[in-house]
């Protein structure tokens, strides 16, 4: 028959649109305003103390839905956005210093869609709302880095060649290195600037009081000062990557500022922690006996124990050198992190660990902090804060080097499952080229977006209407299943964005807009077609039949052009156009599956079973 599809052609449609709406569905339950209570350690607070912060907030009007535990941290679900700031200060005063108390939004979905691994779209920060950081990267502590490397690459260059030394010591942008007479420095001098051509040398003193001054020219600053900005850009990008946020925004400000805006997160607790975090590892050999003390340095453990070890100042790799790491468990069930190295890395850590089997070999937690202090003027009585920034480092590890390491090995001595993935989502992320600290951070509420989500949903709506009214104007019957496949449309664009994972913004809210206009396109050369089959004398099945058969190729000519246009924005578009661009390609795709197969599937059902004498069309 003409208008008949086979069995199994309904069966898709039926698991497609089914599929359709389950996705979509978690859309109708938008996550719960919260807050976010745990002690200042970051560990789960007492039923008691979650208590007495419900209680408080019901004493000051504020209505409570719940409290769930999650991922060990209590988020307290209130009925009304307005209410949430409120609410997190009601809660700090209550706790004390002693908790943290964050701004957070708690999933809503219902248990039987999570079943389905439903959720809702991911919405943008001008929409849900989210977290807003700027920060600052330390330009001293990058030439200091950068003085350090080369310190410690000349050291081995003089051991090498024999010269004795007798010291290194960095201020500001000039390295020192003490010898015991003008012959070695003179040396040393001639063997250093062949390996290390921007500094500027200049020799000091003479017999036990010979010594080097090495300063880096101002070029080179500015050029370490920039590298440092551009790869802690990189770095911010990767870590954000890895906290799975959509649609980020991580770009320069200024000469040494950058700017991060993470949407849908407003737990900036979490979100500091990950991107600020100033965190590197060193790999060192532990000082031998005879080893001079301007060689070696001593650490303690960051367990807690009161040991401490004394390490080679001399470093074999550090974390840059780490190309993948994942934390798991070892075979007595403790966390443990799993380092895969680079090319570089894997040399250098096999050239070291192959001389010096037998010997301890540890891994050193270095992070850079800050301090804030408020100074008042005597004079003035102004106050002005002051940051004091300043390093820890500590042993995580101290093992005995059993045999040669390559690329991979592991690192264990760990405190928590926790610490080991905060350790791996670090490595994996790049470290920072410089420290950076945290100038401003604020959160965006969701008043903005409720608005803007309103407006859109308005446009959404009057868009659909005008659209619904024109067809069954135009044609009648076929209207009604062209309106029809239109609402599914819809329910499967947003089923598609939900499971992707896709980022809704304003910009693509006006992207549904402009699908739900194009949607009907397909339909109207469709019906446009059956009229003119049907003015041309063909019957009313092979005037439907020849409709769609015909108009197929046109439909699929203008979509796949449309197509294209939509991926050429995503390719070279910046965040506002790619949501367009998203909700654009998988409008057009749904657009296409309902208008060729769910309208032809209604169209068969009423028409293809029986003789029909006239078409409402």
């Amino acid at each position: 028959m003409l208008n008949r599809y086979p069995l199994w052609k309904y069966l898709l449609i039926l698991v497609v649109l089914l599929f359709g709406l389950i996705y979509s569905l978690p859309n109708l339950f938008p996550a719960d305003p919260a807050i976010q209570v745990s002690s200042a350690q970051g560990d789960a607070l007492d039923e008691r103390e979650v208590s007495r912060v419900q209680q408080a907030l019901a004493d000051n009007g504020i209505e409570v839905k719940g409290a769930d535990l999650e991922n060990g941290l209590w988020l307290i679900r209130l009925e009304n956005n307005d209410d949430q700031l409120n609410a997190r200060d009601i809660a700090a005063e209550t706790l004390g210093p002693d908790a943290t108390v964050a701004l957070n939004l708690a999933d809503a979905t219902p248990g039987w869609l999570q079943a389905f691994s439903a959720s809702p779209m991911t919405l943008g920060l001008d929409l849900r709302g989210g977290v807003h950081f700027l920060l600052e990267v330390d330009m001293d502590a990058a030439i200091t880095q950068r003085l350090e490397v080369n310190a410690s690459a000349m050291r081995e260059l003089l051991r090498g060649e024999r010269i004795r030394y007798r010291n290194t010591e960095i201020d500001g942008q000039t390295l020192s290195i003490d010898f015991a007479n003008s012959e070695d420095r003179d040396a040393a001098r001639r063997l250093i600037s062949r390996d290390f051509p921007d500094f500027d040398y200049q020799s000091s003193g003479g017999g036990r009081s010979a010594s080097l001054d090495m300063t880096l020219s101002d070029q080179i600053v500015s050029e370490i000062q920039d590298y440092a900005v551009n790869q802690n850009l990189t770095t911010l990008r990767n870590r954000v990557n890895e906290l799975g946020v959509a649609e980020p925004m991580v770009q320069r400000q200024g000469p040494s500022q950058i700017v991060v805006e993470l949407p849908g997160i407003q737990d900036t607790v979490a979100a500091k922690r990950i991107v600020g975090a100033t965190a590197n590892l060193e790999f060192r050999l532990e000082a031998r006996g005879d080893t001079p003390d301007q060689e070696t340095e001593s650490f303690a453990f960051r367990n807690g124990s009161g040991r401490s070890a004394d390490l080679m100042r001399d470093v074999i790799i550090t974390g840059d050198s780490v190309s993948s790491a994942s934390n798991s468990f070892d075979e007595n069930g403790r966390p443990q992190v799993n380092i895969n190295l680079d090319g570089t890395g894997g040399t250098l850590m096999n050239r070291a660990t192959r001389t010096n089997i037998g010997r301890n070999m540890a891994v050193l937690f270095i992070e850079h902090k800050s301090e804030d202090t408020v100074v008042t003027d005597p004079e003035t009585g102004e106050e002005t804060i002051v940051r004091e920034p300043y390093t820890e480092r500590g042993l995580i590890s101290l093992a005995t080097i059993q045999s040669a390491l390559g690329n991979s090995f592991r690192i264990t001595g760990l405190d928590s499952p926790t610490e080991a993935a905060e350790l791996a989502l670090l490595l994996r992320s790049g470290s920072l080229a410089a420290p950076i600290y945290f100038v401003q951070e604020r959160t965006i509420g969701p008043s903005l977006g409720a608005e803007n989500i309103q407006r859109g949903l308005l446009s959404v709506q009057i868009g659909l209407l005008l659209v619904v009214l024109f067809m069954l104007a135009r044609y009648k019957v076929f209207g009604i299943f062209a309106n029809i496949a239109l609402g599914l449309n819809l329910t499967l664009l947003v089923a598609v964005m939900s499971m992707l994972g896709a980022t809704l913004t304003l910009p693509g809210i006006a992207g549904i807009v402009l699908t739900l206009g194009m949607a009907v396109d397909a339909n109207v050369l469709i019906f446009e077609r059956i009229r003119e089959e049907l003015r041309n004398g063909l019957s009313i099945q092979q005037a439907l039949h020849a409709g769609y058969e015909r108009a197929f190729t046109s439909i699929v000519d203008a979509n796949i052009t449309t197509l294209l246009v939509a991926v050429i924005l995503f390719s070279i578009g910046s965040g506002p156009v790619k949501g367009f661009a998203v909700t654009l390609s998988i409008g057009i795709l749904t657009s296409m599956f309902t208008a060729l197969m769910v309208t032809r599937a209604m169209v068969n059902l009423t028409y293809g079973r029986r003789p029909a004498k006239k078409l409402w069309i």
